[in-house]
């Protein structure tokens, strides 16, 4: 079997469109090489961290946000990544289990907290630190979860659906189009439930902290855009099991 034959069947899911299709059915790679699981990792890593970013409210002077808001957006980033590159199972799964590690860390933080510590006045001011740094984060990590999982999923459809008519052209219309829907979903899901452990009190502010985060996490998306476009051209050259989607007719 040749090289070129090899690469092309490790992509079981993807299908040879025909001269009179209306659109192509978009081609991905397996998940078998190193270059996923790096990913899925880095994806895991910052999402954990933005969580424990989001317990503490963040004020520049009338903008209102939290810690975790210059991390989350990477997170997105890296879902399109996968989206483009791997497909919308792939990254359904990277989904799940970057919250199964993120439910994960958020019980290790409750035995850490429920353990004893020392009964001088600098262990109890280390358990109070450690438990007003990590207490609240269970909460954020359910609004993390539905929010994540309806944003990324929305997103992740999107990237897919938009390659499915657009082969591999027009990169930057599937990542303009699938982050402002995803992002939008996942701001105001993620808001709705957090704002109240964060300090988030009154429909102003409120207001102030969900429009924050939008225009905050798209804004940062659209600007890198190019080197986005540049990380998915890296990937699809080294990959070795990517195949191009033809071009839509």
């Amino acid at each position: 079997m040749s090289p070129l034959q090899s690469k092309a069947s490790a992509t079981p899911d993807s299908a040879t469109p025909t001269k009179n299709s209306p659109k192509t059915t978009p081609t991905f790679a397996a998940i078998g090489s190193p270059y996923f699981g790096i990913l899925l990792a880095c994806m895991a890593v910052i999402v954990i961290l933005s969580n424990i970013g989001a317990s503490k409210g963040v004020q520049f002077g009338p903008i209102i946000t939290d810690g975790g808001f210059f991390l989350f957006p990477f997170a997105y980033i890296l879902g399109d990544v996968i989206s483009e590159i791997y497909g919308f199972k792939v990254n359904r799964k990277a989904i799940l289990t970057t919250f199964a590690l993120s439910i994960f860390a958020s019980l290790s933080y409750w035995v850490m907290i429920a353990l004893p510590g020392f009964t001088d006045d600098f262990g109890l001011a280390k358990q109070q630190a450690l438990q007003d740094a990590l207490g609240p984060v269970p909460q954020i990590v359910l609004a993390s979860l539905l929010a994540f999982l309806a944003g990324q999923s929305v997103n992740s459809a999107i990237m897919v659906r938009l390659k499915a008519h657009h082969g591999e052209r027009k990169l930057w219309v599937r990542l303009m189009g699938s982050s402002g829907a995803g992002e939008f979903l996942d701001t105001l899901i993620f808001c709705a439930i957090a704002a109240p452990v964060i300090g988030i009190v009154g429909f102003g502010m409120f207001v102030n902290y969900v429009l924050v985060g939008f225009v905050y996490k798209v804004g940062v998306q659209y600007a890198l855009i190019p080197v986005t476009a540049v990380v998915i051209r890296w990937f699809k050259r080294n990959e070795p099991s990517y195949v191009e989607a033809a071009p839509a007719t």
